[in-house]
């Protein structure tokens, strides 16, 4: 199935998981597969963030587009530039904030155990 580009839905999510500010969320497919949860372009303008939470019998993968900024994954903290990822699996947590001067853009995925 294809999802042209018209056809992809945003929307804002302010102060996403506790987090600062807000985040655009592009969903990229009008359907998905009964294992996946989410399939979107996360955008987060500068100083936004997600605030930390944790995955439970779901993993959820981060492949970073555009921009720098900082995750936290579990108790440590990493800074993040395009071209990085990140696998975030059930029973762990993360955070990720937009800490440069540009968009910070995220492509995401949501998998159920």
């Amino acid at each position: 199935m294809i999802t042209r580009s018209n056809e992809q839905k945003k929307s804002i999510r302010e102060y996403m998981r506790g987090g600062k500010e807000y985040v655009q969320l592009t969903t990229l497919s009008k359907e998905l597969p009964a294992n996946a949860r989410l399939f979107s372009r996360l955008t987060l303008i500068p100083g936004a963030s997600i605030g930390y939470h944790v995955h439970e019998n779901e993993t959820e993968l981060f492949y970073f587009l555009e921009g720098c900024g900082r995750v936290q994954d579990d108790d440590q903290f990493f800074d993040v530039s395009a071209g990085d990822s990140m696998a975030t699996t059930s029973g762990h947590g993360h955070s990720v904030e937009n800490t440069g001067e540009h968009d910070l853009v995220i492509l995401a995925v949501i998998v159920k155990d």
